[in-house]
């Protein structure tokens, strides 16, 4: 069975309208709410204020419960007061059980309750009718929940009885009934010929959140959508629901591959998020607009006057669970609850080279030797589905990969690494002990009936691990075990691919979701978290391969909030088209805000044949990007860098030399998202926060605090549009070292040569004085810094170092931080870290500084020991660059160039 026979009808997937909860939730109009809040009930403790609401038709009592998290989050419970049975709450996605803050009373009377926050900056007022709840900071109210009266929770209810209908009830299941009860979808629901039974009937959830005074919002991916979310219509709102959708079309809501739900809106003075921790499909509406807002007057006498602002409305739908909603305002507070991304290995920063498939052992070993002939760096060589026995993952193809061992041999001598895919669909064959045993030990995901659920993939006939299970994570991660996974050695490193899961037969091409997981939770319930689930179990097997020694590699195609902490993730099954390369840019920055900075686009589209051109406009992108991996399906041309022409080859070998040169700027960018939250590539509005001209920038980003990149994505371009914010920034040529004029939009000159790229003033990037054949190559190159001058002529940068692939940073101090400094004509590098144990006999051979305003009469260098020594210099008059050469200062100590 081949995906693409699978995909390609738009039909296969449901649209909004199609969703059964949510066409019963739209039966909710804007408008009062239902619930009451009973304050009477209330009750305050050192972890939360409870108190109950309840619904004035149905009579049936919510719990609700509001918390304050170290550091001005807020999070907001509400579940039944007495459910039938307990309702799915999310676990494993947050990194710990936040530590809370006591709320205190302030205010409790006529029908408000208003909560202090621990450090006063913050009141939480409730209001009991109709029930609503508004945050405050410094008495401005930010944001407000159930404003709109959407607040919905359909309480568990006991099945329909079988018992014999009364004269009333026969007139209630008249065929209009059944018809209407069949559309609202509670027992049963149809899509095309399958049939979603629900056991426990309807379950869905929803609420509405008010956002004061803001209109650009950003988030929720993963969309094929514009980085500012867009208003929606009925029928038309973003999908969090993870599915395979092979040429997913561009500028559609439809949920792909991951879900993360969190929702971010930007003002000038501050930033607001929301994230909404539900692993069920989820729907997400927006409406931006703009209401009239009183203005306090002078003067009593003058009529109170009345300004626009904008309001921004945001509701969340979910088929399952309960409501658990966070509010906070920065990158770090999202990641104290989910964690922050992981510490990659150094050599999954360099370039990734994957086909579907290459053939074999020769096939690998013609390819690695073709980077070496052409002179381009790389890294990683991929194998896909075809290296295996028969779709069979943990096993090699007996013919065409007779002595894998032997083939990672030679990778190793070349210093380069191999990654392998590990799907999660398991061949239903009893002579693979894979599925044997998995299957003896009921590991498997079990149908409505209690018997493994079976669906076709890739091997045909599959059964699904059950990831939701920590047993069966522990026992899948015990499988990369040398011993066990025979053939393997620790250059090989893994993909987690199909992991939505994928199911080619199925109901939108994934598992029904009244499929049974661990615990007897229904699929509905966990659907979002399978690809987190199993990227997680493939990492921590990863590690324990290596006695906890060794950091993992794994790219996983789904995702969900705390994917992170795993690894990497990328796009997906994009096409070899120039609006494919266009879009990878916003739906990467939304990834990188929702905490997942190891993200990448297949670089050339796996689908289809890219023309020359736009393969190396992609690469030139790509090399400015997270993860950097060329890949492309079975029924492409061959795509190895050097087969599209001399020219094309030294323009792609350029960009991934430009990429290797670039990897310790890189390399400490990913330590501060590692170590504080930071986003590796940014949109322009997270560095620039306070420039409202950069909320809607999609076509160009920075990479860290220092580089702005804005690749070419049009075909034949001679020139582009480049916004480099303003006005008290200085921007200077990457390459030419040359000041820009003035900082506002240009129109810069491009040739196929390369994309324009950025230093801002005020920074110092580190460099490596040269490319080598892979990141491991490259570990005694020397160092060069690029210290770029700002309005004052000031300049600060920094570089994390360790040994690239081990734990040690971590457990034993094994790294080296350092900070360089530009200030008043010296040069200086002091620790930035003091506990850091880290050495190398590596230097700074080289430094060029931008925007010096004249020729220097003399430099000198001075160590840490006193002595000095005259430096080398050239000046350009053209560009005002100043370069230094032969330095030979170490790279981890303390050391003065005075200019």
């Amino acid at each position: 069975s081949s995906v693409q026979d699978e995909a390609v009808d738009k039909s296969t997937f449901k649209e909004c309208n199609q969703i059964a909860f949510y066409r019963r939730q739209k039966c909710l109009h804007p408008g009062k709410s239902s619930y009451r809040a009973l304050l009477e009930s209330v009750t305050l403790s050192d972890e939360s204020v409870k108190f109950q609401i309840i619904h004035e038709e149905n009579k049936v009592l919510l719990q609700v419960e509001i918390c304050e998290i170290e550091d001005n989050i807020f999070r907001l419970k509400i579940d039944e007061a007495h459910p039938l049975r307990a309702r799915y709450k999310v676990p494993d996605v947050l990194i710990k059980e936040p530590t809370t803050q006591r709320l205190s009373i302030s205010q409790k009377e006529a029908g408000v309750l208003v909560l202090k926050s621990a450090k006063e900056d913050y009141r939480l007022r409730v209001i009991a009718n109709p029930f609503q709840v508004e945050l405050q900071s410094k008495g401005e109210t930010v944001l407000s929940m159930n404003s709109n009266g959407l607040l919905y929770f359909e309480h568990l209810q006991p099945p329909p009885s079988d018992r014999k209908p009364t004269a009333e009830s026969k007139e209630a299941a008249s065929d209009s009934s059944k018809e209407k009860q069949e559309d609202l979808g509670l027992w049963q629901e149809k899509f095309g010929s399958f049939l979603d039974i629900k056991a426990h009937g309807p379950s869905s959830v929803g609420m509405d959140f008010s956002l004061h005074g803001f209109e650009h919002v950003y988030g929720i991916p993963e969309h094929t959508e514009a980085l500012l979310l867009k208003n929606t219509s009925d029928g038309d709102a973003y999908r969090l629901y993870n599915l395979d959708i092979f040429g997913h079309k561009i500028h559609d809501k439809i949920g792909i591959y991951g879900s993360v739900p969190l929702l971010l809106a930007h003002k000038p003075n501050r930033t607001s998020g929301i994230f909404w921790l539900n692993s069920s499909e989820t729907l997400v509406d927006i409406s931006t607009k703009a209401v009239a807002e009183q203005v306090p007057s002078r003067a009593a006498a003058e009529a109170a006057k009345q300004r626009a602002v904008p309001l921004t409305d945001v509701r969340w739908m979910s088929e399952s669970g309960i409501i658990d909603a966070f509010l906070f305002d920065t990158f770090k507070q999202f990641a104290a609850l989910t964690g922050t991304q992981a510490l990659p290995p150094l050599f999954s920063l360099g370039y990734h080279q994957c086909r579907w498939n290459y053939e074999d052992e020769q096939d690998v070993k013609a390819v690695d030797d073709g980077f070496d002939e052409h002179d381009i760096p790389y890294d990683v060589i991929w194998l896909d589905i075809e290296h295996t026995d028969g779709k069979r993952y943990f096993t090699w193809d007996k013919k065409k990969f007779q002595n894998p061992r032997k083939m990672q041999e030679h990778l190793r001598k070349k210093k380069r690494k191999l990654v392998v895919i590990v799907d999660p669909h398991i061949k239903v064959d009893p002579m693979y002990t894979l599925y044997s045993q998995a299957k003896e030990k009921g590991y498997f995901v079990k149908d409505r009936n209690g018997q493994d659920f079976e669906g076709i993939c890739w091997p045909g006939s599959s059964c699904y691990l059950d990831f939701t299970n920590p047993e069966v994570r522990k026992w899948y991660g015990d499988q990369f075990a040398f011993k066990t996974y025979k053939g393997s050695t620790n250059i090989l490193f893994v993909w987690n691919d199909m992991n939505e899961p994928s199911v080619f037969k199925g109901a939108e091409l994934t598992m029904q979701k009244d499929a049974v997981h661990y615990n007897s939770w229904e699929h509905r319930e966990v659907h979002n978290l399978y690809g987190f689930y199993q990227q997680m179990a493939t990492a921590e097997g990863l590690i324990r391969r290596s006695s906890g020694k060794e950091r993992p590699f794994v790219l996983t195609r789904s995702f969900f909030a705390g994917s992170q902490r795993y690894g990497a993730v990328w796009t997906g099954d994009n096409t070899a088209e120039w609006s494919y390369l266009k879009i990878s840019i916003p739906m990467l920055l939304t990834i990188s805000m929702a905490g997942i900075s190891f993200c990448g686009a297949d670089v050339g589209g796996f689908i289809g044949d890219p023309e020359p051109e736009l393969l190396v406009r992609w690469y030139q992108a790509g090399a400015y990007q997270p993860f950097f991996r060329g890949h492309s399906n079975m029924e492409s041309k061959r795509r190895e860098p050097w087969l599209f022409g001399e020219e094309s080859s030294q323009l792609i070998r350029a960009a991934v030399r430009e990429r290797y040169v670039l990897l310790p700027y890189l390399y400490s960018l990913f330590y501060r998202a590692h170590a504080a939250a930071e986003p590796v590539m940014r949109a322009l509005w997270i560095e620039f926060p306070g420039k409202i001209e950069t909320f809607g920038v999609e076509n160009e980003y920075m990479l860290g605090n220092a580089l702005l990149v804005h690749p070419v994505t049009e075909p034949e371009a001679k020139a582009v549009s480049v916004l480099l914010p303003g006005p008290e920034e200085i921007w200077y040529d990457f390459r030419k070292f040359k000041r820009m004029e003035h900082p506002g939009t240009l129109k810069i000159p491009v040739t196929l040569e390369n994309i324009p790229v950025f230093q801002r003033g005020g920074t110092v990037i580190p460099l490596k004085t040269t490319a080598g054949k892979s990141t491991e190559w490259m570990i005694d190159v020397s160092y060069e810094l690029h210290v770029a001058l700002d309005t004052e002529a000031c300049a600060v940068g920094e570089l994390y170092l360790d040994d690239g692939h081990s734990f040690q940073y971590l457990h034993k101090k094994q790294f080296l931080y350092r900070k360089f400094t530009f200030h008043k004509n010296i040069l200086s590098s002091s620790c930035r870290d003091g506990s850091g144990q880290y050495r190398t006999t590596c230097v700074v051979e080289r430094v060029i500084v931008l925007g010096f305003g004249q020729p220097p009469t003399c430099v000198t260098a001075c160590s840490k020991d006193g002595k000095e020594k005259e430096v080398l210099f050239t000046y350009n008059t053209k560009t005002s660059a100043l370069m230094l050469e032969n330095l030979a200062l170490s790279i981890d100590a303390d050391w003065k160039i005075c200019i």
